[in-house]
Parts: C-alpha cells; sequence; structure tokens
C-alpha cells in the first residue's frame, strides 16, 4: 500500500470513528464519571505547563516586538500586538501542541496497553461498546478543555508581556493595559475560541485511533504514542491555516 492509499484509509478508519463516538453521543450510554475523571487529567494536569508557556511566550515577543515598535515610536501599541498574536494564534496553536504532546500520548498508550492486553476484546464480550466507554469521554473532555487552558495561556502570556515590559523596558504598566484593551477585538475571540474546539476534536480522535488500532505488543504501543503525537500536531498545524482563512472570511465578510 503506498503512501496516497494509506493516507485515504487513515482518514476513512477516523472519520468512521468520529461518526461512532457521534452516534454514541446521541444514544447513550453516558459515561459522566469518565467524563469528569480525564477533564481533571487533561485540564488541571496541563494547566502548570500550559502557564508555563503562556507566561514566557508573552516574555519572548515583548523581547521580539518592543525594539521594533520603538524604532517607530509605537511603543503605547505593545500590549495591543500581544493581545493580538496570543489570542488569535500563538495561545490556541501552543496550547493545543502542548496538549497533544501530552494527552494525546498518554491516550494513545493507555488505549494501546488496553488492545494488546486484550481488554478491548473483554469490554465488547460484556456487552460494552469501547467508542461509548472510552473515545466520547475522551474527545468530550478534550473540546470542552482545551479552551479553558487555552484562555488560561492568553491570560498569562499578556502577563508575562507586561511584566517584562515594565522590568526590561521601563513601559508604563497601565499604558500597556490600555494597549490590551483597545486590541482585544469581538473577532478575536470568537476565532481564540473556536480553534481549541477544533483542536481538542483533532487531538481527541487521532490519539483515540492510534491506540485502538495498535498492533505489535508492547513495540506496538511506543510506535502508536508516537504516531498519535506527530499526526496530531501536524494536522493541528494544517487546520489553524484552514481555520483562519474561514474565520477570517466569516467574520470580514469577504472570502478573498
Amino acid at each position: 500500500m503506498n503512501f496516497f492509499s494509506r493516507f485515504l484509509f487513515e482518514l476513512q478508519q477516523v472519520c468512521d470513528l468520529m461518526w461512532r463516538m457521534l452516534k454514541g453521543i446521541r444514544s447513550g450510554p453516558r459515561y459522566l464519571d469518565e467524563l469528569v475523571i480525564q477533564m481533571n487529567k487533561i485540564g488541571v494536569g496541563s494547566l502548570g505547563i500550559v502557564l508555563l508557556t503562556g507566561f514566557f511566550t508573552g516574555g519572548v515577543l515583548i523581547l521580539q516586538m518592543y525594539p521594533t515598535l520603538e524604532y517607530y515610536g509605537a511603543q503605547s501599541n505593545t500590549g495591543q500586538g500581544i493581545a493580538t498574536s496570543l489570542i488569535r494564534e500563538l495561545g490556541p496553536v501552543l496550547t493545543a501542541l502542548i496538549v497533544a504532546g501530552r494527552v494525546g500520548s498518554a491516550i494513545s498508550a493507555e488505549l494501546g496497553a488496553m488492545v494488546v492486553s486484550q481488554q478491548i476484546d473483554a469490554m465488547r464480550a460484556l456487552g460494552t461498546s469501547p467508542i461509548r466507554r472510552l473515545v466520547t469521554p475522551r474527545v468530550a473532555a478534550l473540546v470542552v478543555t482545551l479552551p479553558l487552558l487555552t484562555i488560561s495561556a492568553d491570560v498569562f502570556g499578556m502577563v508575562g508581556g507586561g511584566v517584562v515590559a515594565k522590568q526590561l523596558h521601563g513601559l508604563d504598566i497601565n499604558l500597556y493595559i490600555s494597549s490590551v484593551r483597545t486590541g482585544t477585538q469581538m473577532d478575536d475571540l470568537i476565532a481564540g475560541m473556536v480553534k481549541p474546539i477544533c483542536f481538542g476534536l483533532i487531538i481527541g480522535v487521532i490519539s483515540c485511533h492510534k491506540g485502538l488500532t495498535t498492533k505489535g505488543g508492547t513495540v506496538g504501543v511506543g510506535e502508536s504514542t508516537t504516531q498519535a503525537v506527530v499526526a496530531s500536531s501536524i494536522n493541528v498545524i494544517i487546520a489553524d491555516f484552514f481555520l483562519s482563512k474561514l474565520l477570517q472570511a466569516s467574520l470580514s465578510g469577504t472570502v478573498f
């Protein structure tokens, strides 16, 4: 099977998994306890690293941006540039990539281990659907928690930018806050929330698919984990381009 045929086969399997998951949401049973457990693992477990990444991303943006703005006498717009960059682009993408590496790999490894130890087969033999019991709660938890993690990263990014602007460049903090408020538009907030929802769906479905299709024992679990992280990260970046274009056209009312 060549690369193109393998890609189409994988795409078909992922779409089939997503469709079966959506049908499971409508018909039930719904495992709300598992959903809460997964939200705690994904959201609370990833919060520290997301906040740290957001804080220093904001600081780096100020380091790179401030000299240029100062050259043109526009340093009063520093906060606006930080808010726009973080909310529109860097916050959603960086948070998704972190979650793909931390959570996507964990989901794939967990489901892969259950496959090779035949726990999935035992679950089916007992009449329990692995899709409803395992896939749906994990994907739903990602769709719910990723936007919240993105908001946290955005806020701490702006805080980090403000600290660096104040401490290293002597920018008045009130001027920075005023610039952030001016630069935060409703269109940016909408785009900043739509993207994480789509990214959470992508990461969840791909990671679960890689885990459930694990073959080859413990070696296969490692391969599935690596493939889940790589495939999730690449698809997040590709989806970001098309979502940016779609949201830009929708919110501005123009297509090209």
